[in-house]
């Protein structure tokens, strides 16, 4: 029997980086998934106690199941995981929604704010191969869907967010985290999300006209 219950979108980042938590501590988890995106944001479910907001959800299991520490023990470090984890929601999500979603000028724009939010994201890595240093963190786990999200982005929209020479340590992170076996057993298949992002973008566009 599943330790923990997961309601989410099959390509719902949110739900993913759960999974991915999830899968980090060896805890075992079963993804309820909704027929479609609009059905709402992730719930997770455990031992009868329900669980909103993807972030609280990643905590939640950080503090219920011990082994693998995600968040620091150092305090100063633990607050920094926390801010990357919600700079990432905060300023990159809606910097790279704003390119997905719109055109000419104003798509124009959106990609220029949003490689400035990747570069300040790239900042936190300070050089080293994950936000945790060595290991997998908190702050890796909350971010590392945007690696993946951006380049649909780019591919769908023709346009250019995490450019690998000017950003070159942020490309690298998001390979290399998005290659550990764990987390690259919960990404969805690539031509699935293009095939249902391509949809959805050509909707978006539409209706801003």
């Amino acid at each position: 029997m599943a330790e923990v219950k997961l309601f989410g979108f099959w390509a719902s980042p949110f739900a993913i980086r759960v999974l991915w938590a999830s899968k980090l501590k060896q805890v075992v988890s079963t993804l309820l998934q909704y027929s479609h995106a609009k059905k709402g944001a992730p719930i997770l479910f455990h031992q009868e106690r329900q669980i909103a907001e993807s972030l609280v959800m990643l905590e939640y299991i950080d503090e219920t199941w011990k082994q693998l520490a995600l968040l620091p023990q150092d305090t100063y470090d633990r607050a920094k995981a926390h801010f990357w984890a919600k700079f990432v929601d905060a300023k990159c999500m809606p910097a790279v929604m704003a390119v997905f979603s719109s055109k000419g000028e104003e798509q124009q724009k959106a990609v220029l704010e949003a490689r400035e939010s990747l570069k300040t994201l790239e900042s936190g890595l300070e050089g080293k191969p994950f936000f945790g240093g060595e290991t997998i963190n908190f702050a890796d786990v909350a971010t590392g869907w945007i690696g993946c999200w951006a380049r649909i982005v780019e591919e769908i929209t023709s346009t250019s967010l995490i450019d690998a020479e000017k950003m070159p340590s942020l490309d690298a992170w998001f390979k290399r985290f998005l290659d550990v076996p764990v987390i690259k057993e919960c990404v969805p298949p690539w031509d699935k999300l293009i095939e249902l992002n391509s949809g959805y973008h050509k909707m978006l566009v539409a209706s801003s006209k």
